[in-house]
């Protein structure tokens, strides 16, 4: 059953209704479910479908590329090159009936553009020679890299520049998706459970199947990564291998932000990975944040060169607070982490993730939906008048207020004592001093039950809390 995805749903069945030829690309982190949408969008509706293979060489996809052509009714010879394969499609789309639109539906296109297969032109002759010139073909095309999509066939500069009719960003479950996939699927599961999924698997559909009726999240977790044939357990290190041709640079960046929760600078970046300032550095870290492993954004008030990136995907997080920990290969290394530093630390960072996916539920919370804002966070050094201090997220509002929003995970009510509320102001201080602030601030917490009720609470401004992140934005 197809959970939520009805923008995107309907957006795919509008082009059906265009008058001219479509050429839509799908894109989105790998496992976020692009495939299942296209499919359960258009059921038996394809004039044509075809997936590329991982790892092969050229003449190895031509071949699936004939055997796919060939379930659809077109017996061809072996196929030589990607144009006479795109040739051979031409021909079979031209043996249909006209009785409406002809559904393409090519899936995993950058495993089949290998080293010097011309793939690419190929595609690019296809499109502009022959679909384009037609009002009957709609073409859909999506895979797991999506960097290369976005910068092959979105940004492309050569024949395929401004080809593109509609792109769809697939992005992942909210928590309020994924309480309903819980539900549908007749999983018992709290609010709670469900926030703590969300902290280890994130949005991600596909992670989501693997959850068992009957257990709790902690046990669904521990069977997913850590028992002997665990379905998740070399996710990790899969995932990397079939996004990026050389995931090494990928993954000593995701290794460098990893030790820092807030943020990191390139130059920081730079010197924690030991990488070079380079173009395989500099295309890396876009590639990561194309694949929203890695988000980002301006620092408040700071200049283009203080640019931070954060590691925002949490399955990645959880790999390395917990997965690449299991060094005594516990089956139950979740499970008997609970109460640990460990297990604090990673949902104190995780929660706070969890809440920036969810940015529309908190401004809907607060009732600023309708505000032109800009979300940031801010850090500063010691200076000669002040302390160093960091604001994790700020939501800088059009009508002269400034959120500064403090996010805390607990398992009961959290209590706001002396000394919390203490560095709040001192935080707050410290930002009106540097960055001469004339707005209102509104302290914000953010917590999973609310804040107990005492003198401190009162000085709060706005609270959010975990049912108020299940809300649709």
């Amino acid at each position: 059953m197809l959970i939520g995805r009805d923008y995107e749903r309907q957006q795919l069945l509008n082009l059906c209704n265009k008058d001219e030829s479509q050429f839509c690309a799908v894109y989105g982190r790998r496992r976020v479910g692009k495939t299942y949408l296209i499919r359960e969008t258009f059921k038996n509706q394809f004039a044509f479908t075809h997936t590329g293979l991982y790892g092969v060489p050229r003449e190895d996809q031509l071949d699936e590329f004939r055997l796919s052509l060939k379930k659809y009714g077109l017996k061809t010879p072996r196929l030589k090159n990607w144009r006479s394969a795109f040739h051979a499609l031409e021909d079979l789309l031209e043996s249909l009936p006209d009785n409406g639109k002809k559904i393409v539906f090519i899936d995993e296109l950058s495993w089949m553009d290998t080293t010097k297969s011309k793939f690419v032109s190929a595609l690019e002759n296809f499109w502009n020679s022959w679909a384009s010139a037609r009002k009957d073909i709609v073409l859909i095309i999506c895979g797991s890299a999506t960097s290369w999509i976005i910068n092959k066939i979105i940004n492309n500069h050569g024949g395929l520049h401004n080809r593109v009719t509609m792109q769809i960003y697939l992005r992942p479950f909210t928590l309020g998706e994924c309480e309903q996939f819980v539900n549908t699927n007749n999983i018992a599961m709290s609010r709670q459970e469900i926030a703590e999924g969300y902290m280890a698997l994130g949005g991600i559909p596909y992670y989501w199947t693997f959850l068992q009726n009957g257990l709790s999240m902690s046990q669904n977790i521990d069977r997913m990564f850590f028992y002997q044939n665990s379905p998740l357990k070399n996710e990790f290190h899969s995932m990397f291998a079939s996004l990026f041709d050389n995931d090494s640079p990928h993954l000593s960046i995701i290794e460098a932000l990893g030790t820092n929760k807030a943020g990191m600078t390139r130059n920081e970046i730079l010197s924690t990975s030991n990488l070079y300032d380079n173009a395989t550095f500099s295309n890396a870290l876009e590639e990561l944040e194309q694949c929203t492993f890695v988000r980002k954004f301006y620092a408040y008030k700071k200049k283009s060169k203080d640019i931070l990136y954060q590691l925002i995907d949490n399955f990645t997080l959880f790999y390395f607070h917990y997965i690449s920990r299991n060094s005594s290969h516990d089956t139950d290394f979740y499970t008997h982490s609970a109460g640990t530093k460990n297990r604090t630390s990673w949902q104190g960072i995780a929660f706070e993730r969890l809440c920036l996916w969810h940015i529309p539920q908190i401004k809907k919370k607060l009732g600023i939906s309708g505000i032109i804002t800009s979300v940031n966070s801010w850090r500063t050094t010691a200076g000669s008048n002040h302390e160093g201090a960091q604001i994790d997220l700020l939501i800088d509002r059009n009508d002269k207020v400034i959120n500064l929003c403090e996010m805390k995970y607990s398992d009961t009510p959290y209590a706001l004592t002396a000394k919390i509320f203490n560095e709040l102001q001192r935080k707050e201080n410290i930002f009106n001093t540097v960055t001469h602030n004339t707005k209102t601030i509104h302290l914000t917490m953010i917590t999973t039950f609310g804040i107990t009720h005492n003198a401190y609470a009162n000085k709060i401004q706005s609270q959010v809390t975990l049912n108020d992140l299940f809300a649709t934005s």
